[in-house]
């Protein structure tokens, strides 16, 4: 765990930060149309080289840029001026206003170009970069986010970070210009404390990061920890954690689904499900949800879910989707009545939220707009978007979410008759509906954002009608509004291909194959898997790479692009039976293993070592809109050593989890997805293994009854008499006598391998489920 610390020449005047952070807690602001600076006048840089769309939109700036790399640090070195790094990511609402009111400011750039070398870093592209120097910010300041502003030296030793600089003062902070000059000049007159501070800073991190674990025990009081932990911030009226703004973690979620397996009877089991249920309901209906084109925002600004920060992330989706395929597996039966999370708190709410409805809206979402032509999905959308209007012909002026949002007016005159339904079932007003509070600089005044005020059953109670008319009414007007939309000019897309989220998207595709029963996800799925292989990975020199953007960029892949890659394709194989995805996944599983993982504390630093630019190597220690990759990697661990029998593989399990003790026994909601693993290193993992024919109508059959129930700890094998069973059973010698009974295929449930009487029977498969 990073343990905060401060340094004494830090508290100069000129170290100030604010929270304007676009992966964290922030409030809306003003628009980018109301920047303060001067319009940007044609400069090239070298950033019009690269790939990353972030560094494209900076090539222009009249700031002199340069990438990540040695031709930057030497200029530094040789010039002996401290280094200005910016670091940031394409989608991101402050970087875009910082951008406009500083970088393209001619007076600010001059200023900028003449005292520092200028360093730009997509943090999508180098989360190496981006952790370290985030992991100073935070130390030092208490707060991050991006954009990202980080003072080093000639050698990249940070000395003054923050994140956004207005550009004049206001918010508590002097203008961007005045922190630039003071910071020039105290380098020009304590040069030498500078850098002593520096290396002091160095040192401080690199001390943080080599610390050995807590020796104390991690067993199931660690689950009861974190259940209370996360039970103490639930917000029981309106679902989620916290208060404003609200994010979804579904790494959080992930977490209470499984902890109310461990005990499906208790009560702190029935209310962890509650829980997780009625914030799912809750999301889907609010205004986080995209209930026009599917998918959803990246956090709600207020505690309703109603006003977003409107990019899409496909990390988000990826997760998301998964969230909601387990409370179908969980609330499957539909005379579950009433479903957990509907108590006293849920009154206005709808009644049911169709969560396999929510989940296929993400998935068709994604397909629609996010998958490249080659199976790739793409890393984000933005929330801005070009503002429509006679002043401003060629859309240069932009606003948030001004693509997702409707007066009154457009959508009376779009649906006609229908609209009163409409206007009703989503809260639509003439004065627009964004609560109070919510909208600070009045950006969506006489706008709406759409949220589902009423359940179908509530609405058509309203207008006297059946459920079903209801229903067709407001799918045929989304329908209509989705094509009006689609006229509007659409916020930019990040095309590039990130490795570690098309991971956790082939997931989300493999499991909805299995859960909902839908081959077309299935095909979604193989197609990105072979993507992956074939474009971001290199079998010559056994290197997984980052992205791909016109082509592979030369950034090797990080611990979470291995993590999250084998975990999908390990979930890919449980929906297709491929044997080449466990291939692949236990060929990533060594890579990784070499590359990342501490020999001596456990768990996997996030990059190898091989940049030397890159001064400490971290462990992330917080699963947060992203799950950690040790989190993620103890998981996949410990699957693949049951599914290859091998202990040598448990043990690297075990040593992943216990390399964050201190963290689990002293802050355990901060790892959610890690005691996802912890939970199934203590309970009792099944595997089921169905041996038949994989087109055999028995045994889809069989998986169907698999697929039915909720099973977090479980394994699935396929026992096809054909090439899998045979490299399965090489290594995992129970494999090799599973056959099916008396011809008909037939399902071994099991512990550890040691298996109950095969069944064929499918009310028998469910009852040993049941268990």
């Amino acid at each position: 765990m990073i343990t905060r610390f401060r340094f004494g020449f830090l508290a100069l005047v000129w170290l100030v930060t604010a929270n304007h952070n676009d992966a964290g807690p922030t409030p809306l602001d003003a628009r980018r149309a109301e920047s303060a600076a001067t319009k940007m006048s044609e400069h090239t840089n070298r950033l019009a080289h690269e790939k990353s769309p972030y560094l494209l939109q900076h090539a222009h700036n009249p700031v002199d840029w340069y990438p990540w790399g040695e031709e930057a640090f030497a200029k530094a070195r040789r010039e002996n001026k401290p280094i200005f790094l910016s670091v940031g990511y394409s989608t991101c609402h402050w970087c875009h206003v910082m951008a406009h009111e500083s970088f393209e400011n001619e007076e600010v750039a001059a200023i900028m170009n003449r005292e520092f070398v200028n360093i730009k870093v997509d943090r999508e592209e180098r989360p190496d970069v981006d952790r370290v120097y985030m992991t100073f910010v935070q130390a030092t300041t208490g707060s991050g986010g991006w954009p990202m502003s980080v003072w080093l030296t000639p050698d990249l030793k940070p000395f003054v970070g923050g994140t956004y600089f207005p550009p004049e003062e206001r918010y508590g902070q002097p203008a961007f210009k005045k922190v630039l000059e003071r910071i020039a000049t105290a380098w020009k007159e304590d040069h030498d404390k500078i850098v002593e501070q520096g290396n002091k800073i160095v040192e401080a991190l690199r001390e943080s990061q080599s610390a050995a674990p807590s020796e104390g025990k991690i067993d199931g009081s660690v689950a009861d920890a974190t259940y209370h932990q996360i039970d103490r911030s639930y917000d029981p009226k309106e679902g989620g954690f916290g208060t404003a703004p609200k994010f979804p973690r579904p790494v959080t979620l992930n977490f209470l689904t499984r902890f109310y397996a461990r005990d499906p009877k208790s009560d702190s089991g029935k209310h962890a499900l509650d829980m997780a249920l009625f914030t799912l309901r809750k999301m889907a209906a609010g205004g986080m949800h995209d209930h026009i084109g599917g998918g959803f925002h990246r956090y709600s600004v207020d505690r309703y879910w109603h006003v977003p920060h409107f990019e899409k992330m496909l990390y988000d989706q990826a997760q998301l989707a998964n969230a909601y395929l387990d409370a179908v597996q969980i609330s499957r039966d539909p005379h579950l009545n009433p479903l957990p999370g509907q108590g006293k708190a849920d009154a206005k709410a709808p009644v049911r939220v169709e969560f396999e409805a929510v989940a296929r809206d993400i998935l068709d979402y994604v397909a629609r707009d996010m998958t490249s032509k080659e199976g790739g999905f793409f890393s984000a959308e933005d929330a801005d978007s070009p503002v429509v209007g006679i002043d401003d012909p060629s859309h240069k002026k932009t606003a948030e979410g001004v693509f997702y949002i409707w007066t009154k007016k457009e959508i009376d005159d779009a649906l006609g008759d229908s609209a009163e339904v409409f206007d009703f079932h989503y809260g639509v007003q003439a004065h627009g509906n964004a609560p109070e509070g919510s909208d600070p600089h009045d950006e969506f005044r006489g706008k709406n954002i759409l949220i589902e005020r009423h359940t179908i059953a509530d609405t058509a109670r309203h207008f006297k009608k059946r459920e079903g008319e209801i229903a067709r009414i407001l799918r045929q007007s989304r329908e209509k509004l989705f094509g009006i939309r689609g006229q509007r000019p659409r916020p930019h897309l990040d095309d590039k291909v990130i490795s570690a989220w098309n991971g956790l998207m082939i997931s989300a595709y493999a499991r909805a194959a299995q859960v909902i029963d839908e081959p077309r996800y299935l095909e979604i799925a193989t197609r990105s898997a072979n993507f992956v292989r074939a474009k971001l990975y290199d079998p010559s020199r056994k290197i997984l790479y980052r992205s791909y953007r016109e082509g592979r960029s030369n950034i090797e892949g990080f611990a979470d692009d291995y993590a999250m890659v084998i975990q999908g394709f390990l979930d890919l194989y449980e929906a297709s039976f491929d044997v080449e995805c466990l291939k692949f996944a236990i060929e990533l599983q060594d890579i990784q293993d070499r590359l990342f993982f501490d020999e001596k504390n456990g768990g996997y630093f996030s990059s190898s070592g091989r940049d030397e630019s890159v001064f400490v190597r971290i462990k992330d220690d917080n699963d947060g809109a992203e799950p950690a990759a040790s989190s993620i990697a103890a998981l996949n661990l410990l699957r693949l050593s049951q599914i290859y029998d091998d202990r040598k593989i448990a043990e690297r399990a075990k040593k992943t989890i216990d390399a964050f003790a201190t963290i689990l026994l002293q802050f355990p909601s901060g790892m959610p997805q890690m005691l996802v693993a912890v939970e199934n290193s203590l309970g009792k993992p099944r595997q089921i293994v169905i041996s038949g024919k994989k087109d055999s109508s028995e045994t889809k059959a069989l998986l169907r009854e698999v697929h039915r129930h909720f099973l977090p700890n479980t394994i699935v094998i396929l026992a096809d008499a054909n090439e899998g069973q045979k490299y399965l059973g090489e290594r995992n010698e129970a494999l090799r006598a599973m056959s099916p009974v008396e011809g008909k295929p037939a399902a071994y449930v099991c512990e550890n391998f040691t298996c109950k009487a095969p069944v064929t029977d499918l009310k028998q498969l469910g009852d040993l489920l049941k268990l």
